[in-house]
């Protein structure tokens, strides 16, 4: 795991819709219906602004803020193979992720009891507990992870299940961490575009010495800003959505794809995600002040299980709306598929369920566990 320097120096946009599984029904005429009741929220006020979320084509897998994805929809329809984008649909390998700490807002490094880096401008020790979460994920055989090992590439599209053997979404054996770094080089953007965000990962992949293609196939770089910050637009007046991810190749960002010789990046932008309270998961599954920060680990664990089942999007995996497998088990609070917190060999984190295909006799749902599959 690097540690290096630390302290130095959806095509379419994907909605979330919730999850409640609707069988026997009349699926073109319930989309239908559903589609027409969010226009008209929308239109209300009460829904997604068109001019915020929908109109954004780089914002993928997008978690909108509590309260503004309308249920109803996810049940109808599974989760479709896309064909692939530059020949790769999902993080085949086991998955690693960077925490890329961005600005010198951060403050200053250090580091905790278990060996996690903290800074001092982050009062919601997000980066320990993304740390603890991270390195937690793939050990003593947790199944969170399983559920997403269930999708492939090397399919043909439209294709709604995998064979076994076949190529699928690698299990995070041994902890998904694999670096740290704070970039305290410059004040990070008040509000970074995405291309900015995308060009802070290409940074961070040669801080990583990850220059090659092969060297990030099973990597996703989360650019993370720091508080106060609102990294395309977040928390800022008619924002919808707590964070989002997309790749380096993806001509819709904004400001143009950022520039980059070592192959196609993920990256996920994640802001500062309790500066938004309850919006974006504040006590979702904890109450008390312990659950101030619950959504540091539901948004990020929102935006990891879509970006290895979609690594480039829209390549992978998605529903005929474009919505992830994050996308539709989002902001669920009781029943099947309830937010709620897994026990891993670094603690306890609360994390969404994700969409499962093979759930419900294959009617598809939100699962918070699933056996591995190969």
């Amino acid at each position: 795991m690097h540690h290096d320097d630390v302290g130095s120096g959806k095509r379419r946009c994907h909605r979330g819709f919730g999850a409640y599984a609707l069988t026997g029904i009349g699926t073109a005429l319930l989309l239908g219906t559903v589609l027409m009741g969010n226009a008209q929220a929308a239109s209300a006020g009460a829904g997604p602004s068109a001019g915020d979320v929908l109109s954004h084509p780089y914002r993928h897998g997008v978690v909108q803020t509590l309260g503004t994805n309308l249920p109803g929809l996810a049940g109808l329809n599974n989760l479709q193979y896309a064909g692939g984008t530059a020949g790769v649909g999902v993080t085949t390998g086991a998955p690693r992720v960077y925490l890329v700490f961005w600005g010198s807002q951060w403050g200053t490094a250090g580091t905790d009891a278990n060996g996690y880096t903290t800074l001092t401008g982050d009062s919601q020790t997000s980066a320990a507990r993304l740390q603890g979460f991270f390195k937690g994920l793939g050990t003593d055989a947790e199944s969170w992870s399983g559920v997403m090992t269930q999708y492939c590439e090397g399919v043909a599209a439209g294709a709604t299940s995998c064979p076994s053997g076949g190529s699928h979404v690698g299990y995070p054996a041994g902890g998904a961490l694999a670096g740290v770094w704070l970039d305290p080089s410059a004040a990070a953007p008040a509000q970074a575009t995405g291309s900015q965000i995308g060009a802070e990962a290409v940074k961070a992949a040669g801080h990583f010495a990850n220059t090659t293609a092969a060297s990030n196939r099973s990597v996703q770089y989360v650019v993370l800003s720091p508080p106060g910050t609102h990294p395309d637009g977040f928390n800022t007046t008619g924002s919808q959505f707590c964070a989002w991810h997309d790749y380096t190749g993806d001509t819709s960002l904004t400001g143009g794809a950022p520039s980059s010789s070592y192959g196609p990046l993920a990256f996920t932008n994640e802001p500062y995600v309790t500066d938004a309270g309850s919006s974006c998961g504040g006590n979702f599954v904890n109450s008390g002040p312990g659950g101030v920060a619950d959504g540091v680990t539901i948004v990020e664990g929102h935006e990891y299980a879509e970006t290895i089942s979609d690594q480039y999007p829209a390549g992978g995996w998605t529903d005929i709306t474009g919505n992830e497998n994050g996308d539709k088990c989002a902001w669920i609070n009781s029943g099947q598929g309830a937010a709620q917190n897994i026990q891993l060999t670094t603690g306890s984190y609360p994390v969404q369920s994700t969409w499962a295909n093979d759930f419900n006799g294959n009617f598809g749902g939100c699962e918070i566990g699933h056996a591995t599959m190969r």
